[in-house]
């Protein structure tokens, strides 16, 4: 890549993201009455629904909170954190430490997940915005809670969810890999210790025979039927780059390959050869995934992997994935972009024709597009030196 190349692809991301991306949030997505944000929006930024989905909130906290901690300083940014702060901290938070999945506009509470997400994103955007805030006992308190995370994160009749005696003892790997990011994120400063190296340890157990497995035993034993064989490359590709992140702050070189081979063969199983794209799920075993929407082609793999890309190859140079990144930022720009209203489509079809024209639901707010366009951004703007390693 020619240093001409990546000034221009520094220019693409700085408009899409500045110009396109924010603005369309920072129009429609504020409510002026009750604080927060509204998460469902059409494609030109009408709410259609008004509940509030709040792992979809304090992803959008901690998004402002960490441009404004990272690029400028911006009042709107600022702003932007603190309604959305301060409507978690007064409705979602509940006395027990959990946090509400959905509430209604006023902050009523609608519904309770019994998984750890929700509070994994409240940790984060409590940090990053008390960072904002330079209120370092919100940092703290993000820390405190992150310890509590940590002993729920592999037991989760502890979050109220049953432990049924047919059920196999499962580990899934969006659970180590978010644990290693809350640390990324929101304990920055940690050095390797016992909990980190058991992430680590846990995250190379889904890594098997050029595959990455959603869900394996905890001992890493294959799982039978379908949970088994479940393959999800956008997953696999952004817990490769999670581990990339922790694995340079640490030095740790074997993480550090085991994250670019996660992210190479992710997306070389995972890329449609026919249409381009990558596949939501796939069958490790090559039978139909059970999964409907296995074929569609989705908006936050395609950002996961459009940085994933750009990092391996920032630090290797190596022309394969300077070829996937290419691909996929491609797809992304002929297919998902929406260049009439802004932002982008998050749900497409196997033929990269959408099927939801919305820009906001219950599962796509302000995250992946933002932070993938930042992070890229923010990498081409300070690419490292070359790096040997492959």
């Amino acid at each position: 890549m020619t240093l001409q190349e990546r000034s221009h692809l520094r220019t693409q991301f700085e408009h899409e993201l500045f110009e396109r991306v924010l603005p369309f949030w920072e129009r429609h997505s504020p409510d002026p009455i009750h604080g927060g944000y509204y998460n469902n929006l059409d494609r030109d930024g009408t709410v259609y629904d008004t509940t509030k989905h709040i792992w979809l909130v304090a992803r959008q906290v901690w998004m402002f909170s960490k441009l404004f901690n990272t690029v400028a300083q911006r009042a709107n940014w600022f702003d932007l954190a603190h309604s959305g702060m301060t409507f978690l901290q007064t409705h979602a938070l509940r006395p027990d430490g959990r946090v509400y999945f959905a509430l209604a506009e006023d902050g009523r509470p609608l519904y309770q997940q019994r998984k750890i997400f929700t509070e994994c994103f409240y940790a984060m955007a409590l940090a990053e915005y008390g960072r904002a805030a330079g209120k370092t006992h919100l940092v703290t308190k993000a820390q405190h809670m992150v310890e509590s995370i940590w002993s729920w994160a592999y037991d989760w009749s502890k979050v109220g969810r049953p432990a049924l005696s047919g059920a196999p003892p499962t580990q899934m790997l969006a659970v180590p890999m978010m644990l290693l990011n809350l640390v990324d994120e929101v304990m920055p400063e940690v050095d390797s210790d016992a909990e980190v190296d058991d992430c680590f340890r846990r995250i190379r157990l889904h890594v098997q025979g050029g595959k990455v497995f959603e869900n394996v035993a905890p001992d890493g034993t294959r799982l039978a039927g379908p949970a088994g064989r479940l393959i999800n490359p956008g997953h696999a590709i952004e817990a490769g780059w999670f581990l990339q992140h922790l694995a340079q702050h640490l030095g740790r070189e074997d993480m550090q390959a085991l994250a670019r081979t996660m992210v190479r063969d992710s997306h070389a199983l995972g890329w449609d050869p026919d249409n381009g794209g990558l596949y939501y799920f796939l069958d490790a075993d090559g039978y139909s995934p059970v999964q409907l929407e296995w074929s569609m082609k989705l908006w936050w793999p395609h950002c996961e992997a459009m940085y994933a890309h750009l990092l391996n190859y920032a630090q290797t140079r190596y022309p394969e994935d300077l070829t996937a990144f290419r691909a996929v930022h491609q797809y992304i720009l002929d297919y998902f972009v929406d260049t009439e209203h802004g932002e982008w489509y998050g749900y497409l079809d196997r033929e990269g024709r959408v099927t939801h024209r919305f820009k906001g639901g219950p599962y796509k707010g302000c995250f992946h597009v933002p932070r993938a366009l930042w992070l890229c951004w923010k990498l081409l703007g300070d690419w490292p030196a070359r790096n040997p390693a492959r």
